[in-house]
């Protein structure tokens, strides 16, 4: 963000001071807080940042928010509907834009994948296929603990749930899970997921402790569109689509599109800039957050119950 046009790092919190001097000197930032508090009630701070464990997001948006701050908070924002419905309440009422850190949401290699499917060049749109995986077995790591809102499904699940229903531009009518949980952890180490949207599917698997890999395909009735590296794109060095409109299965037929390189979380930084200092609307609202949050909460009850399961309007 340090290198966004519209986005200014002025201040960097931490439970302990030295800790806090000690990063603003490594990144340059100019001041340092000893508390998220004295952050958040720094006058020459109009938004704030909140990557904190996700057991947190919470608590310090609605702190931050009736301080009159705007707020960019990392994903998930909560654990159930009923904690978007707060931000949401805490959004109308302290007159602050307050936005869930979805980064490849405004990336180009994604706004492109949509404009494709939207040009009709793959056809009717049938299906849309990902995986999402890294090893991860530390027990104090925060994605390894429960009460931390942990597991595979908050952390990069959510990623296929976003994407899926930006790529389709409607909400699932249905979905299934599986979910096979650590044993000590009690977090989904592995999820599988369906999402129904009406003669159209996605399909997904995400996981914790598994080979770290990620690829997304795009299955329309007359071409395929391949993303290489959907979620953790490279910053340094071009992004590559993989469009095939033949289907010859060794791969000779596939068109490489490439997306010049970009930092996602730069421009995700400069858009929410651009929507406080331009009053803009948020590019990811709330109310994309909930709609997103009743499938999660769909697919973590069909994993318990079995079966499909109807997602809320």
């Amino acid at each position: 963000m340090q290198r966004g046009a519209r986005t200014t790092i002025a201040a960097i919190a931490s439970r302990d001071l030295s800790r806090a001097q000690e990063a603003a000197s490594a990144l340059g930032i100019p001041t340092a807080h000893g508390s998220y508090e004295a952050l958040i009630d720094d006058p020459s701070i109009d938004a704030v940042y909140i990557p904190l464990p996700n057991h947190l997001h919470l608590y310090w948006t609605t702190r931050a928010a009736g301080a009159g701050k705007h707020v960019l908070c990392e994903k998930p924002l909560g654990f159930t509907e009923g904690d978007v419905l707060a931000y949401i309440e805490t959004r109308d009422r302290a007159r602050v834009k307050i936005q869930e850190a979805f980064m490849v949401r405004t990336h180009p290699q994604w706004l492109r994948a949509r404009d494709l499917v939207r040009s009709g060049r793959l056809g009717r749109l049938l299906g849309m296929i990902g995986a999402f995986s890294y090893y991860n077995a530390d027990p104090l790591n925060i994605r390894n603990i429960a009460a931390y809102g942990g597991g595979a499904l908050f952390d990069i699940g959510c990623y296929f749930v976003m994407t899926a229903r930006f790529i389709f531009e409607q909400e699932p009518r249905r979905v299934m899970a599986l979910m096979d949980r650590d044993p000590a952890f009690e977090t989904d180490r592995l999820t599988s997921m369906v999402l129904d949207f009406g003669g159209a599917t996605f399909v997904g698997t995400c996981a914790t402790q598994m080979t770290p890999y990620q690829r997304v395909q795009i299955l329309g009735s007359e071409a395929r569109l391949e993303i290489e590296i959907p979620f953790n794109a490279p910053p340094d060095r071009a992004c590559k689509l993989f469009f095939d409109a033949r289907g010859v299965l060794g791969g000779s037929s596939v068109e490489t599109i490439e997306v010049e390189p970009c930092d996602q979380y730069t421009i995700q930084g400069d858009r929410f800039s651009e929507a406080i200092q331009d009053g803009l609307p948020e590019v990811y609202p709330l109310e994309e957050s909930l709609a997103n949050f009743r499938v999660i909460d769909a697919l973590f009850r069909s994993a318990r119950d079995g079966g499909w399961v109807t997602v809320a309007e």
